[in-house]
């Protein structure tokens, strides 16, 4: 075994080896929660975006019917007061009619951006009720519909003025869509990571993988990046795209849910682990320009290395995913906000972790 991929405290990255575990957040009942986007607002305090969705779905309900809500703190620790519902499929036929997921929550010059996974299913020969319910009741039965609506994801972006809302689509078509057939992305865009560059330039890094991978091995996941100088414009993709991809090391190798950051001048993304340690930690990768990237380290560890929480034996329990930053104003790592199959009412809500140094 290569002792650079073993999990170690020597192999731990620098920036995430001193974290302090506060606990879990929005456990909502009749809701699974999951991937909260934290920003500070001018009102000085705490703005939480956050995928919802409601029980009577299985947790593959994610890209059936998701929504985004909105909560607020005092302080980062909470406690949060939800305000409602900020974004949620259009219930027609268009690109993200059906699931609005993963949101990611930036200000850019004097409005906000929430960059988001849509889905949709309008086309099925069943609906999005009647697929609600066979989540939960048939999982086989419902295991093709899951796939096609996996098959549907493209990145799109919401904008307010406020973090307070009214929040409306920036376009009525996915900002960064499919690629070609052929194209290392042409079978799925999502989970964006966005970076106010320090060019000035709008970076969007999203997840992507093809349909060769997806029938060979479900899809090997790389990321590439969109760039646009304003978001009046459109997000153009990086001729060099991807420029993030494990493959090359085997055993199917990838990494999703990044958080991208520039702190220290270096670009550093902080993403879930698929492989390269293994699936239950985080991964820390660095970059002077952006574009190429070293090899990892290791991020958060293991969920039980944080919390003493027994297993209730659910589905991707023990582990960490969509992992999100509230930074300090240096651009360094405040608190780690991530989602965590578990918790009071047995499936899943937010989680944090206070950075000490």
């Amino acid at each position: 075994m290569d002792p650079l991929r073993v999990i170690c405290d020597e192999n731990q990255s620098e920036y995430f080896k001193d974290m302090e575990p506060i606990g879990r957040i929005l456990e909502l009942d009749g809701y699974h929660v999951w991937g909260t986007s934290p920003i500070r607002g001018e009102d000085g305090r705490v703005h939480l975006f956050f995928s919802r969705w409601s029980n009577d779905a299985s947790h593959y309900g994610w890209v059936m019917n998701c929504e985004v809500a909105h909560a607020v703190a005092d302080k980062p620790e909470g406690p949060y007061t939800v305000t409602g519902t900020v974004l949620k499929g259009t219930g027609g036929t268009e690109w993200d009619s059906w699931s609005i997921h993963n949101p990611t929550v930036h200000k850019i010059g004097n409005r906000y951006a929430i960059f988001y996974m849509g889905s949709n299913g309008s086309n099925f020969d069943k609906t999005q009720e009647e697929l609600i319910k066979l989540s939960k009741e048939n999982r086989e039965a419902y295991a093709p519909y899951f796939h096609k609506l996996v098959a549907s994801k493209q990145v799109g972006i919401a904008v307010a003025d406020s973090l307070d809302g009214p929040w409306e689509r920036l376009t009525d078509h996915p900002a960064v869509p499919h690629g070609k057939p052929g194209e290392w992305d042409d079978f799925v865009t999502s989970n964006p990571a966005f970076l106010n560059h320090p060019s000035g330039e709008l970076w969007l890094y999203y997840k992507g993988w093809n349909a060769k991978s997806a029938a060979a091995k479900n899809g090997n996941r790389q990321y590439g990046i969109a760039i646009s100088d304003s978001l009046d414009n459109p997000f153009k993709k990086f001729d060099g795209n991807p420029v993030i991809n494990l493959e090359h090391l085997g055993n199917n190798t990838q990494c999703e849910d990044a958080y991208m950051f520039y702190a220290d001048g270096l670009f550093h993304m902080v993403c879930r682990d698929m492989g390269y340690y293994d699936h239950n930690v985080g991964l820390h990768f660095t970059s002077i320009d952006g574009l190429k990237w070293d090899l990892p380290k290791m991020a958060y560890r293991e969920a039980k290395y944080y919390f003493d929480e027994p297993m209730p034996g659910l589905d991707r329990e023990g582990r960490f995913e969509r992992p999100q930053l509230l930074l300090r104003p240096d651009g360094r790592p405040d608190y780690l906000f991530a989602a965590y199959v578990g918790g009071k009412s047995g499936t899943s809500s937010a989680v944090i972790l206070k950075f000490k140094n």
